[in-house]
């Protein structure tokens, strides 16, 4: 039988998987694969994981949130695995999921997986680590992975808005310099994102056809803070309208660019925290993972 190793976060989301597990692996089992389970034991535990059993496997399959699907991706890329990747979203939000418009039930989502086809997909290097869907900074960043799990479990994305909210009335705007492959932007922002996604957070969508997350590129966005009521209402009818002209705003797509700030701050990865640096080199690694999902 053909071997799949299943990684999975049974504190995921409102842990719907747990109560069709066996449900999931009869599936795959009928399809000719000898499964073998891990259930996450904490941060950094998937990576590890996946870097050492993954190496035996013809297919990874990961259930969870976006932070799963990281660590999915990060053992896979730290150990040189070309292994393909399966993809069960039980998380709150599904970004990346949601982008690529999985099944969001699980039973569907395995069924997509043994039915479907793999694919190159980027993704992202930041610094010595690795993202899937976005890099961000600012405004409803914290929220992203400061927000409780069992607040996360019973509103979903909401938890997220109603912590960014808070947000938004001590947002401190920070001085960023950024060198691309598409020009220098320095300024105070209150927010910035290296995107190939449109879903960010579940609050942003980005224009899916501006978002192709195979072609090479990243989505960068950077807001300035509006200085009146004028120029808030400017800035939300770029974002919400798609079509991100403002003075408040700057849309670029990249394939590079290098980070300087003066003073440290937080970065999210994924929903997952990351601490910032001085300098930081941000890359997009062309079809760097291969995805096994159903039809568009």
């Amino acid at each position: 039988m053909k071997k799949l190793f299943f990684l999975m976060n049974p504190y995921a989301g409102t842990q719907r998987a747990n109560r069709v597990l066996t449900d999931i692996i009869r599936l795959f089992n009928s399809r000719g694969y000898a499964v073998m389970i891990h259930m996450t034991a904490g941060p950094g535990d998937g990576a590890k994981v996946v870097a050492e059993q993954g190496k035996d496997a013809e297919l990874i399959v990961c259930a969870g949130g976006d932070g799963t699907f990281n660590e999915t991706i990060t053992g896979l890329l730290r150990s040189g695995l070309e292994t393909p990747v399966g993809y069960i979203p039980c998380g709150s939000t599904n970004d990346f999921a949601n982008s690529l418009h999985l099944p969001t039930n699980p039973i569907q989502a395995a069924q997509a997986i043994v039915d479907g086809t793999p694919e190159p997909y980027d993704v992202g290097r930041f610094g010595q680590r690795y993202f899937s869907y976005v890099a961000s900074f600012g405004a409803f960043t914290r929220a992203s992975y400061a927000t409780p799990q069992n607040l996360k479990n019973l509103l979903g994305h909401l938890a997220y808005v109603l912590n960014g909210v808070k947000e938004l009335f001590q947002i401190p705007k920070l001085q960023v310099a950024f060198d691309t492959d598409a020009g220098s932007f320095a300024g105070d922002y209150i927010f910035g994102a290296v995107s190939n996604s449109t879903s960010v957070g579940g609050i942003l969508s980005l224009d899916p056809n501006v978002v192709d997350m195979q072609d090479g590129k990243f989505e960068l966005m950077l807001v300035r803070p509006p200085k009146d009521a004028g120029e808030l209402i400017s800035l939300v009818s770029a974002l919400t309208s798609q079509r991100y002209v403002s003075p408040m705003l700057t849309f670029k797509t990249v394939r590079r660019l290098t980070v300087r700030t003066e003073t440290q701050i937080d970065w999210t990865l994924d929903g997952e925290h990351a601490a910032g640096q001085p300098t930081i080199d941000i890359e997009n690694l062309h079809h760097a993972i291969t995805l096994v999902r159903g039809g568009k």
